[in-house]
């Protein structure tokens, strides 16, 4: 499969197309026919390039959380940098979709494995951690299984807020304290 950051521009059209498949309809009434007619493209076209939905799919939130991942500053302090991803994502018009319409697609990378979003997340996270850790900014110890940890800690923060969410905490409030997670968990 080709990598997700060499998609040429024709493959961005078609991934753009599902998307707004998604957001009209969501996940589990787009079609590839759907897709190839709202990119003006033939049905072929699509399926050459995606066997089925499940692997367009694939591809989109991986452009799509790749995007909001990038968008942050990296001059930004880790703990900002994480609440602003958090934050980025639970705002994120395709990932609201989701959640709201078909939220078992994200079932699989919360149970059973990794997806390429989140092993970029990782990535990022290993080098800014090495980075900190080299400075004495953070704690020693693995740099890869804090970043998991960080990861796991921040699923719930961007799945869940909005259940912790009342008149008594707002997700303000909880991002304060998310911040001071990382912080403490980071501390050296």
């Amino acid at each position: 499969m080709t990598s997700v950051r060499h998609i040429p521009d024709s493959r961005d059209a078609y991934l753009d197309a599902a998307r707004a498949c998604i957001l009209d309809v969501g996940w589990r009434r787009t079609t590839l026919t759907e897709v190839a007619r709202r990119a003006g493209v033939s049905r072929m076209t699509i399926y050459r390039t995606w066997p089925d939905m499940k692997t367009l799919l694939g591809d989109l939130m991986t452009r799509e959380w790749t995007a909001v991942v990038a968008a942050r500053p990296p001059g930004d302090d880790l703990p900002a940098t994480v609440v602003a991803t958090v934050r980025a994502l639970r705002g994120n018009e395709l990932f609201v979709r989701i959640v709201e319409l078909d939220p078992e697609l994200l079932l699989p990378y919360l149970l059973a494995r990794r997806g390429r979003s989140q092993d970029l997340v990782l990535d990022l996270l290993v080098d800014r951690i090495e980075q900190g850790q080299a400075t004495g900014e953070v704690r020693s110890g693995d740099p890869l299984a804090i970043a998991r940890a960080l990861v796991l800690g921040a699923h719930g923060f961007v799945l869940s807020a909005h259940t912790m969410v009342d008149d008594r905490v707002s997700e303000a409030d909880l991002d304060t304290e998310l911040a001071a997670l990382v912080t403490r968990a980071l501390a050296p």
